[in-house]
């Protein structure tokens, strides 16, 4: 966890130290979605771990801060940084170099009661370029959550782009990529700027072509809400439709679960109405998805 955060906060130093990070609040700043989401997250980190010192539950406190910097600051925000460095305009460059320090300097306080070392050596190091100073990171406020800085359509946003990027390495693991090489996708439905990102950053294609239907070839396909994923690598037809009907029966289970649940009319007249709602909701996602994948074991079936 430690190197892991070391080598998190080298990448964040090389590309703020002598660069615009948004100090100037007049200057103009665009945020993404990835952006926004970041610190939507790093708000619910923070209330978990003040419900864990307050529950006197610090295996819960370190549980919350492992998962926010390794899973969703390092391995998803830092990867995506990086394409948007590379490709954005100046307030694009601004907000994210902006993002990626504020950010680190905050997780690096809210995770110095777990390691108190390594924190106040790279504190000294990010601070400054965050705004902040100070003798020492023992004195420095400790983060508490900004609810207001939570963003639903962000986190929206990116749960829908992290499905795709892990619906595209399933695919490319399916059929035996070389994570160091890349493959060509089709992807319909259009999707946003966000998913967009993530999947160049991190799928890893050599080209993704955006289309009204897929192509006409034996590949895999994966579903994810309205678009379907295609990696154009040749398929085994009967090794294919095996993925399919394992996934068919996975996705027939869930909807089975959600029609019970809302079968039940205690659970229907008694719970929150937006729980209801959301259950509709995963509901009519999962028969969408059913449908689609009994389309696709029928195009299998049509070229065997």
């Amino acid at each position: 966890f430690c190197n892991k955060l070391w080598n998190a906060t080298r990448f964040v130093l090389m590309n703020t130290e002598g660069q615009d990070c948004g100090a100037d609040a007049s200057a103009p700043v665009t945020l993404s979605a990835w952006d926004r989401w970041i610190v939507s997250v790093l708000q619910r980190t923070e209330a978990e771990v003040a419900r864990g010192f307050a529950d006197y539950r610090l295996d819960n406190v370190a549980n919350a801060i492992y998962r926010f910097v390794w899973d969703e600051y390092c391995d998803w925000y830092v990867e995506v940084a990086k394409r948007q460095l590379a490709q954005g305009d100046a307030t694009a460059q601004r907000g994210t170099r902006r993002t990626l320090i504020r950010v680190l300097e905050t997780a690096l306080r809210l995770a110095h009661p777990v390691i108190p070392f390594i924190t106040e050596e790279l504190w000294h190091k990010v601070a400054p370029l965050a705004g902040r100073s100070g003798d020492s990171i023992m004195i420095a406020p400790y983060p508490n959550s900004e609810p207001e800085k939570i963003d639903e359509s962000a986190e929206s946003e990116v749960a829908l782009a992290k499905d795709l990027v892990n619906a595209a390495r399933n695919l490319r693991s399916e059929m035996g990529v070389a994570p160091a090489a890349k493959g060509p996708f089709e992807i319909t439905a259009q999707p946003g700027q966000t998913a967009l990102s993530a999947l160049e950053a991190l799928a890893r294609p050599s080209v993704l072509d955006l289309v009204d239907a897929l192509s006409d070839a034996n590949a895999p396909v994966a579903v994810v809400g309205a678009h379907r994923l295609m990696i154009r690598v040749e398929v085994d037809i009967a090794a294919e439709t095996a993925r399919l009907e394992k996934e068919v029966a996975r996705v027939e289970a869930e909807t089975a679960k959600c029609r019970t649940k809302l079968a039940n009319s205690s659970f229907v007249e008694r719970a929150p109405a937006k729980v209801v709602e959301q259950e509709r909701a995963r509901l009519a996602a999962f028969e969408s998805t059913l449908r689609q994948l009994t389309e696709q074991l029928e195009r299998m079936a049509s070229r065997a």
